[in-house]
């Protein structure tokens, strides 16, 4: 009496014997498995490997403190005090409209903080 080979099994024993997983990429090599003490090592080495930015993960009130974070540093490269009030204005308007999204309230609250434009547009001619 044979084994009971289902749809999927039979498609894959074809393909093994036609050759199809003969000289694949990576083939006979160990699997890079990361890090034991994270978790998340898959998804970063995923990232990594399609050249993509774990920013646009963030939620956005993380990345409004990392950005804040950054000031006056990155405003650096720009060349006008409008253009740096701008940046800045745009930057607490993301803000206020962050903290007008609904939460989960068994999350303690995070908020990303409001800049003083004029004390940051101050530090940003010092540099």
């Amino acid at each position: 009496m044979q084994p009971y080979e289902s749809h999927v099994e039979r498609l894959i024993r074809e393909a093994q014997e036609r050759g199809e997983f003969d000289n694949l990429r990576g083939a006979g090599k160990p699997l890079d498995l990361g890090s034991v003490d994270d978790p998340d090592w898959w998804i970063k080495q995923k990232m990594r490997a399609e050249g993509l930015d774990g920013a646009g993960a963030l939620p956005a009130v993380i990345s409004l403190r990392r950005e804040a974070a950054g000031f006056p540093e990155s405003l650096r490269e720009l060349r006008s005090e409008a253009g740096v009030r701008a940046v800045l204005v745009d930057y607490n308007d993301r803000v206020r409209f962050d903290r007008l999204v609904p939460r989960d309230l068994k999350t303690p609250p995070l908020v990303a903080p409001l800049v003083d434009i004029d004390a940051m547009v101050a530090q940003w001619r010092e540099l």
